[in-house]
């Protein structure tokens, strides 16, 4: 019992003298209330909850562990049904409260500043297990005074591989039964799959879409982005286009300062180059050190020089700080370390 009510539902209701708005309120329980147990349907007849459970079981993801730095980033262990472990993070800031989900217990692109890669595959979350992180988090932060605003596809996995749960997790989001967030508040980050991009513009999806770059130069993509030999850039590039073109949509673009690999200054000029095809805005991110890998953040000085570059040719630039890196909660740490630890 893990997805929209439908006639199977309806089918059994009949067979138990019970009305179909019961229906309804199974729904209500399920995607705007976040049940994870059967005994929670406080409004359902006694007679009712025991044929359910002996008719179906939800099976929720539950909370391994959790992990709180001291900035206030929690990361949270999900173990689903089959022993598989993924992490999600809770993120408060000052104006918000983020929500890092994950789309897969695993990811096979194996991009070269990414823990996450280090793991196997592993499987595509479902829809619903999806969705616990989101309800396991939203509690979290309801339990601390505070209430969800945003939502972000960024943790482990490729959401674009796991493209139809990845969407129908959204609709449970958004939608009614469910929790009603707005599609404004959600982001699902890609490291560029361009027929999921492609078919994203087709669906005309509402969300914002973001895109792990992380340079404009195939040379440099290649080493630290392995999927950029099969989607270069101008194969990516031409995606964006299409994507903007059928949603009118601005795109993010995320870029890890990497010292002496992508932060020059002639790096930053063909970053500049290829955002005049479309308007983006673009997300510095400060590198978060992985154990097994041999890199390390750009300068301060860097940086600075990076942001003046682009500033000077009009692009809209951020400089995102990592929150959780006490933890390895922060971009490109989870490696389900905490299940261990």
């Amino acid at each position: 019992m893990r997805s929209i009510v439908g006639q199977e539902m309806l089918d059994f209701l009949a067979r138990h003298k019970q009305k179909p708005f019961r229906a309804k309120q199974i729904n209500q329980w399920l995607w705007e209330r976040g049940a994870t147990n059967i005994r929670q349907m406080k409004n359902l007849p006694g007679t009712l909850l025991d044929a359910l459970e002996e008719a179906f079981e939800i099976p929720a993801a539950s909370v391994q562990k959790a992990q709180t730095a001291t900035d206030g980033t929690s990361k949270v262990a999900f173990e689903f049904h089959d022993g598989q472990v993924a992490e999600g993070v809770y993120i408060p800031s000052r104006k918000r409260v983020t929500a890092c989900v994950s789309s897969q217990t695993g990811c096979k692109l194996n991009c070269a500043f990414c823990a996450t890669g280090q793991l196997n595959h592993g499987r595509d979350l479902s829809a619903g297990e999806i969705f616990d992180q989101v309800v396991a988090i939203k509690n979290m932060a309801e339990e601390q005074g505070n209430r969800l605003t945003n939502i972000v596809y960024m943790g482990m996995g490729e959401p674009l591989l796991n493209y139809d749960n990845v969407l129908q997790s959204i609709e449970y989001i958004t939608g009614k039964p469910g929790l009603e967030m707005s599609p404004s508040r959600i982001t699902v980050s890609t490291a560029g799959i361009v027929p999921g991009i492609m078919k994203l513009a087709d669906d005309k999806v509402r969300f914002h879409l973001a895109i792990s770059l992380h340079s404009a130069i195939d040379e440099t993509r290649n080493r630290l982005m392995p999927i950029n030999k099969k989607y270069p850039l101008d194969a990516l590039s031409e995606a964006i286009q299409y994507f903007h073109e059928k949603t009118g949509e601005r795109i993010t673009f995320e870029y890890l300062m990497l010292r002496g690999v992508n932060d020059s200054l002639d790096e930053a000029a063909a970053l500049a180059k290829f955002c005049k095809s479309f308007p983006v805005k673009i997300n510095l991110i400060e590198y978060n050190p992985v154990e097994a890998f041999d890199l390390k953040p750009s300068t301060q000085e860097t940086v600075n020089d990076f942001v003046q570059f682009l500033e000077k040719r009009n692009m809209i630039v951020n400089v995102r700080r990592s929150k959780g890196q006490q933890i390895d909660a922060a971009c490109g740490q989870l490696a389900n370390r905490s299940v261990n630890s």
